[in-house]
């Protein structure tokens, strides 16, 4: 994600806790193998379901976004991890196995 990318994330979700919103914010803290987004990604989610940024490319945003909510809701911070075997990733359809940790955390 380039620094751009970072500030619209940032930006949105300044803007969106200025609107009354509550606002979690996801970054990806590490990466092991193949990841679609490197280390230092964000995703900002709304409770109410807004998304800006991306730490995925799709296939664990949903489960990230999801995750973000719970702490929207209850205040407690959460590490997540993903991850796929090399063997497992040809089953579905991947070139190479990878995982990716992330942090998420409400916004003040």
């Amino acid at each position: 994600m380039s620094l751009g990318e970072t500030e619209d994330v940032f930006v949105a979700a300044a803007a969106w806790l200025k609107a009354g919103e509550q606002v979690a914010l996801a970054t990806v803290t590490e990466t092991w193998g193949s990841s679609p987004r490197p280390a230092g990604s964000h995703l900002a989610v709304t409770a109410s379901g807004k998304l800006a940024g991306s730490v995925s490319g799709g296939c664990i945003e949903g489960a990230v976004a999801e995750a973000a909510q719970r702490s929207i809701a209850d205040g407690i911070p959460q590490v997540l991890e993903f991850g796929v075997t090399n063997e497992r990733a040809w089953e579905v359809g991947l070139a190479c196995g990878g995982r990716v940790k992330l942090f998420v955390e409400k916004l003040a």
